[in-house]
C-alpha cells in the first residue's frame, strides 16, 4: 500500500501463523476451517477482516467438506484512500505532464519498412500520365515516404522524393491551421514576466485539450492492395507490395490473398524511326548522328574488330592485290598498281609502282578511305554499303570510284589468310575448287586434252610454269583465276608434278 503511512513489519506479516481465538464471550474456542466463508466479517484481536473472495483451491476444499461457498463480494474502499484521491484530482498541478510512449513501438519496429508500389493516374490533366510510385510505410513511427519510379527518357526531373518522410492525413489537404493548433500538446497559457528585460520563463498545458484540432493519420490497417489513398488531393492506388509487406499483414491481420494490379501501361504502338536524307555535308555516319540525338556524338567506330585485326609484330592483317586497269585508253591499259586492303577498319588504297619513262608519275593513286559500292544513290536515308574483303579475290574486277581494276594476283600472306579463312573466301577451298572440275565428265575430258597437248614429250609431267600458262590459256572457262591459282599451288607443292594422276583421279571420282 503506497503512501498509507503505515510501517510495517520488515517480512509483510500483520499476523504471525498460530491458532486465533474466537471473539468474547467464546473466547474459549478457536478459528475452524467452518467459519470461514466468502462475504462475511470475522473479527482477530478486535480487529473487523471482510473476506470478499478466495482462491479456487479454498473453493473447491470448502465445498468438499460441505461448506456452501458464498458468491463473491466487492473489496471495501478504503475512506482514507478515497479521501486522497479527491483532493488530487480537485488540485491542478502548476505545470501537468502529458508523456507520449513512442520508445516501446520504436525498439519493437525499428528497420521495418512496408513497401507497396502504386499507381496515380494523373491523364486527366494537361500533360498528365500515368505515374509509377513506391510507397514506404515506417512501422517505428507510422510515417509514409513515396518515391516516384522514373523510366529511361522519361521526361521528367528526377526528383529524390515525391513526399518526404511525414505522417500522412487522411483527409488532406485539410487548410492552413493557426500555430499551436496541431501540437502534441495544448498550450494554455504563458507565465512569467513579460516585460523587455526579462524573458518568459515557462508555459501551462491545457487538460482538458480545449480548442485542440484532432487529425486521423494513415496506419497501416488503412493500407491494402487494391486500396486507394489520398496523398494531399491525389488518388494513388495501392496495385502490389512485396514479400515482407505480405508475410506482415499475413501474420497481425491474417490476409491471404494479395491480389496484384498491372500498373504498366499497354506498350503504345511502335512507330517506325524514319531519317532524313543525307544532304552531302560530312561523312554519313555523323549526318545521322546529328539526327538521333538532341546533342550530335559523334560515330563510335568498332573498337574490338580494330584491337583484333590491326598490326602487330609479323601480322601485317593487310590483303595485298596486284591489279591492272580495265580502260580503253592506250596509255593506261600497261598501267599496274597494288590495291591494299586493311582488315581494322576496311579502308582501302591504291598504289601505283614508279616505272621510268612510262609517262606516269606513279606513287600513291587513292589514299587509305573506305570505297562505296558502285551503283548506290548519293542523298538517301540509309547508310552506303561499302566494298569488303569478302569480294576481293584473284580475277576478280573492282570498281574504285569508277576506276575498273582486274585483280591479277595476291602476295604470299593474302593467299595464306583466304585459305584460313575459307568461310569468307569460298573461292579458296581447294574442295570446292576441285568439284568444280569434276562435275561433269565432259569438263574432265577437256581438261585432260588441254594439258596433253601441253605435254608435246609424252612425258605425263609439265612444270609449274607451264602448267600455270596453261591453265590461264584454257582453264579460264571452268575455273576463276582464283580457284586455278589454287589448284596449282596445291599441285605443285615442287616445281614438277605428276599430271596423269590428278586427271586419273578426278576420272574415277
Amino acid at each position: 500500500m503506497q503512501n498509507s503511512c503505515i510501517l510495517l513489519h520488515t517480512t509483510g506479516i500483520f499476523i504471525r501463523r498460530h491458532r486465533i481465538c474466537l471473539p468474547p464471550p467464546d473466547d474459549d474456542r478457536f478459528y475452524t476451517v467452518y467459519h470461514f466463508n466468502i462475504n462475511i466479517d470475522v473479527v482477530f484481536y478486535g480487529r473487523t477482516f471482510k473476506i470478499y473472495d478466495c482462491d479456487s483451491f479454498t473453493k473447491n476444499f470448502l465445498r468438499k467438506i460441505g461448506i456452501k461457498v458464498n458468491p463473491p463480494g466487492h473489496r471495501p474502499e478504503d475512506p482514507y484512500i478515497k479521501m486522497r484521491r479527491e483532493v488530487l484530482e480537485s488540485v491542478d498541478p502548476y505545470r501537468p505532464y502529458q508523456s507520449f510512449d513512442t520508445l516501446r513501438q520504436f525498439l519493437e519496429y525499428d528497420g521495418k519498412v512496408l513497401r507497396f508500389f502504386c499507381l496515380w493516374d494523373d491523364s486527366a490533366s494537361l500533360f498528365g500520365d500515368h505515374r509509377e510510385l513506391i510507397l514506404h510505410y515506417f512501422l517505428s513511427d507510422d510515417t509514409i515516404e513515396i518515391k516516384e519510379l522514373l523510366h529511361h527518357n522519361s521526361g521528367r526531373d528526377a526528383m529524390s522524393v515525391f513526399l518526404r518522410r511525414s505522417k500522412l492525413p487522411k483527409y488532406g489537404p485539410p487548410g492552413v491551421y493557426q500555430p499551436g493548433q496541431l501540437t502534441e500538446r495544448a498550450v494554455l497559457n504563458v507565465y512569467g514576466d513579460l516585460g523587455d528585460q526579462q524573458p518568459v520563463n515557462g508555459y501551462l498545458l491545457d487538460k482538458h485539450q480545449l480548442g485542440k484540432q484532432d487529425q486521423e493519420f494513415y496506419k497501416d490497417s488503412d493500407l491494402s492492395v487494391g486500396a486507394t489513398i489520398n496523398v494531399w488531393g491525389r488518388k494513388v492506388l495501392l496495385c502490389d507490395c512485396d514479400e515482407y509487406t505480405k508475410s506482415y499483414y499475413k501474420a497481425k491481420y491474417g490476409i491471404e490473398n494479395f491480389p496484384s494490379i498491372s500498373i504498366k501501361a499497354p506498350p503504345p504502338p511502335k512507330i517506325d524511326r524514319k531519317f532524313p536524307p543525307y544532304n552531302g555535308f560530312g561523312s554519313e555516319e555523323d549526318s545521322l548522328r546529328t539526327c538521333i540525338g538532341l546533342v550530335p556524338t559523334p560515330h563510335r567506330k568498332n573498337f574490338k574488330k580494330f584491337m583484333e585485326e590491326d598490326s602487330y609484330g609479323y601480322v601485317s592483317n593487310i590483303l595485298r592485290y596486284f591489279a591492272k586497269m580495265i580502260t580503253d585508253k592506250c596509255a593506261d591499259v600497261d598501267r599496274l598498281f597494288v590495291i591494299s586492303y586493311f582488315l581494322s577498319d576496311d579502308t582501302l588504297s591504291v598504289f601505283e609502282p614508279i616505272e621510268r619513262n612510262s609517262g606516269n608519275a606513279g606513287g600513291m593513286f587513292l589514299k587509305r578511305i573506305r570505297v562505296k559500292k558502285p551503283g548506290q544513290e548519293i542523298f538517301k536515308s540509309e547508310l552506303s554499303e561499302y566494298i569488303k574483303a569478302e569480294e576481293l579475290y584473284v580475277g576478280a574486277t573492282v570498281n574504285v570510284n569508277g576506276y575498273l581494276f582486274l585483280l591479277l594476283n595476291a602476295d604470299e600472306y593474302t593467299l595464306n589468310y583466304m585459305e584460313k579463312n575459307t568461310d569468307r573466301f569460298p573461292f579458296s577451298n581447294i574442295n570446292l575448287a576441285l568439284q568444280k572440275l569434276k562435275e561433269t565428265e565432259s569438263k574432265s575430258r577437256e581438261i585432260k586434252q588441254i594439258f596433253s597437248a601441253a605435254d608435246c614429250k609424252h612425258t605425263k609431267v609439265v612444270d609449274y610454269n607451264t602448267f600455270r600458262k596453261t591453265s590461264r590459256a584454257g582453264a579460264n572457262k571452268l575455273l576463276l583465276n582464283h580457284s586455278t591459282g589454287l589448284v596449282m599451288d596445291q599441285c605443285g607443292g615442287s616445281l614438277r608434278f605428276s599430271l596423269q594422276n590428278r586427271l586419273d583421279g578426278m576420272q574415277r571420282q
